[in-house]
């Protein structure tokens, strides 16, 4: 083989390998952006910080005559499974216990209730931090993972909002 044909071979691997790096840190960016859609950025729905905002506690608690949750319950069961997700993500011990999804849904005290709005909100921030820290193999191995579980919240942050928007508590 000619110089030629070897410095171009060189040039074809390096353009490659950065290209690999810039969809890499693409991966990183989508998911940080589905993070925060879903925490305090406002995009193409309420995030769960705006379909919390000013809720009173009663309201919070406010559950129909089905078997449908309660906007406290929603926060609980999507606070419980963010939780337990970063725990894991951050390789902290999980409880091996079965847990049941029903159990997961749960109505916080009066107390409680501004504590539990926190809670969300700093594992929410946790999530943010963690996904921008982390090497980009774990990015990849847990991109699956991390956008289920935005979609999960966001899903349930819609059932939030639709609560408020039918009890005429929505701004």
């Amino acid at each position: 083989m000619s110089v030629k044909s070897w410095v171009f071979i060189l040039v074809i691997g390096v353009f490659i390998s950065c290209a690999q790096n810039k969809n890499d840190e693409n991966i990183r960016e989508i998911i940080l952006s589905q993070l925060k859609n879903t925490h305090n950025t406002q995009e193409w729905f309420a995030p769960t910080e705006t379909a919390l905002k000013g809720l009173t506690y009663e309201q919070a608690i406010w559950q129909d005559s089905t078997a449908n949750h309660s906007i406290a319950e929603l926060v609980t069961h999507v606070t419980f499974w963010n939780e337990m997700n970063l725990k894991s993500f951050n390789n902290l011990e999980v409880s091996d216990k079965a847990v049941k999804n029903d159990e997961t849904f749960q109505v916080p005290t009066e107390e409680e209730w501004s504590i539990t709005l926190k809670r969300l909100d700093s594992i929410q921030t946790e999530w943010e931090t963690a996904v921008e820290q982390a090497d980009l193999i774990k990015i990849q191995d847990w991109a699956e993972e991390i956008t289920n579980m935005s979609a999960h919240t966001g899903y349930h942050t819609g059932q939030i909002v639709y609560i408020r928007k039918q009890k005429g508590w929505w701004k």
